[in-house]
């Protein structure tokens, strides 16, 4: 069966595959983290962008591709998460927009469509940086442009894609330095390719059954999908009790716990290490899902809410009166939301490190809020762009003060005036941030060399403002070291936010030596309760 274009019927069939491969795969590209720190979410954010995507394409009821392509660049632009992600959108943004006005699309159209998503991607970034997602879209849709000239067989011209992919993929270490100290390849490129491989195994498949055509086995194809997507969220509450516990033991088996209670509900949140774990899921057997987490550890910080009733008390006592200006902030842990609040921030999306919320969800927060303008702080630089990207999709005015770290974030609340004109706020906001260090302690997960520090697995690093700056086996020693990069003659205040597997004893025990250390300086300490960073640290 020979292929000369392709509508949107087969285009649809293709992406559920690209989705499919990303899901089985999506662990694979997180684990390509240059630092080893246990928050590698690159897989799992593309994946759940090209989700967002296909589910919006999969509602498109005409056959034309041009149709389905604007669906598709439509969800991943609500459901962009993370760098990776919001790029992969504005790819997926410049392919729809080459293909307007047709219903089939053959291998010149498609080779069009690709150097129009990768400029759109690079449009998009103020800063491009080669040896990333970016260069592997760039150079595939070049070679594919080169290929066109050739062969008018768009599955041909698809292979070569793949294959361009692969080879611009495993020269990102060579263009980036950090890549190749790592001993990796780009993330974002890898998820790249993998998403190109899964259309090609779709193609495959049609091939396989000769006399049907690709839309006939599109059944089979979104039946596989549907096994392992995420669960949507309705309108209607599905399942009533929000349950979260940290569960702490020797050797915590995280992927075991998403295994056993992925069938007790929806929202399923493991994050954290053998020792100690964050588990956030919505069930309507709570009791079962704490059995099932006592089969592993001891419980701590238990909270069931019943959502039905939550929602029905909002219902009662709506917040009718308008503000001028409110604000939504990124953030995860107990302390670290409850810090957030106490600042005057009226939604706190769950999220950061390992969680990165798409732009929908910030959307979403900001339509919760009864404000004239809203201002969104993303906390985290893997949340930015996202944040950007709510800009253009929301209702009313959004400013975005790209703080890129919790303690930045806070700052930035210590300035807000909920009653000042929205620009004024954001830039006071941004001023205040200035000269905010954020430091962040944690465990490397692999063996690796980085700016000639030498990582062990299960090591204790540090990094300073993204930078990782410090190793040790103890943790003591580690914070320690830490500082003492970060301290300079101006510091006055460190002030310590630890996380869930840290007890409030062994962080003021760490916390006096700290003071004994730098006698000079103020030394405060918070419960953050946030997942996997035993402290983040804030210097001013």
């Amino acid at each position: 069966m020979h292929i000369f274009s392709f509508d949107g019927e087969q285009f649809k069939f293709m992406l559920v595959g690209g989705a499919n491969q990303l899901a089985e795969n999506k662990a694979d590209v997180d684990a390509l983290n240059v630092f080893p720190v246990p928050d590698g979410d690159t897989g799992t954010n593309m994946y759940l962008t090209v989700l967002s995507g296909v589910k919006e394409a999969r509602q498109v009821e005409s056959g034309r591709i041009d149709d389905v392509a604007a669906a598709m660049s439509r969800g991943c632009l609500l459901g962009a998460r993370g760098n990776s992600g919001v790029i992969l959108s504005q790819i997926f943004s410049g392919f729809a927009v080459a293909l307007q006005g047709l219903a089939r699309a053959g291998a010149t159209d498609i080779a069009r469509a690709l150097v129009s998503g990768s400029e759109v991607a690079y449009q998009a970034v103020s800063n491009p940086v080669e040896g990333t997602i970016l260069t592997v879209c760039r150079k595939t849709a070049e070679a594919c442009s080169r290929a066109v000239t050739r062969s008018n067989d768009p599955v041909r011209l698809i292979l070569l894609a793949c294959r361009a992919a692969s080879k611009a993929l495993a020269e990102t270490p060579a263009q980036l330095p950090v890549l190749r100290e790592a001993g990796v390849v780009d993330a974002g490129g890898k998820g790249l390719v993998v998403l190109l491989e899964g259309i090609i195994r779709a193609l495959r498949d049609a091939a396989a059954q000769r006399n049907v055509e690709l839309f006939d086995l599109a059944t089979s194809q979104q039946k596989e999908f549907a096994s392992s997507r995420a669960r949507e969220f309705t309108a209607d509450i599905e399942f009533t009790y929000c349950t979260e516990f940290i569960l702490t033991g020797s050797h915590v088996p995280l992927d075991t716990l998403r295994e056993e209670l992925g069938p007790y509900g929806d929202c399923l949140l493991v994050v954290g290490d053998d020792r100690t774990a964050k588990v956030h899921i919505h069930s309507n057997h709570p009791g079962l899902v704490l059995e099932c987490g006592l089969k592993y550890g001891a419980l701590q910080r238990v909270q069931v809410n019943n959502m039905e009733e939550q929602h029905r008390e909002f219902s009662r006592n709506p917040v009718n009166e308008t503000r001028p200006l409110g604000v939504v902030a990124v953030g995860i842990g107990e302390g670290i939301v409850t810090i957030l609040e106490s600042l005057g921030v009226n939604v706190v999306v769950e999220g950061g490190q390992t969680m990165n919320p798409s732009a929908e969800d910030l959307v979403r927060a900001v339509n919760e809020i009864n404000a004239e303008a809203v201002i969104i702080l993303p906390n985290n630089n893997n949340i930015l762009l996202a944040a950007r990207q709510a800009v253009s999709l929301a209702e009313r005015e959004i400013l975005v003060v790209p703080s890129v770290s919790i303690p930045q974030g806070f700052a930035a609340m210590l300035s807000f005036n909920p009653y000042d004109l929205p620009a004024a706020n954001a830039a006071r906001m941004e001023d205040s941030m200035v000269g905010i260090k954020t430091g962040e302690v944690t465990r490397a997960v692999r063996d690796t060399v980085i700016d000639n520090l030498a990582v062990n697995k299960g090591d204790f690093i540090g990094l300073a403002d993204d930078r990782l700056v410090a190793v040790s086996g103890r943790l003591n020693e580690l914070v320690q070291d830490l500082l003492v990069k970060m301290i300079d003659q101006d510091s006055s205040l460190v002030t310590f936010y630890y996380g869930a597997g840290v007890t409030g004893a062994e962080a003021r025990e760490i916390t006096e030596i700290v003071q004994d250390k730098f006698a000079d300086l103020d030394v405060e300490v918070h419960y953050g309760g946030q997942p996997l960073y035993h402290f983040i640290i804030s210097v001013e």
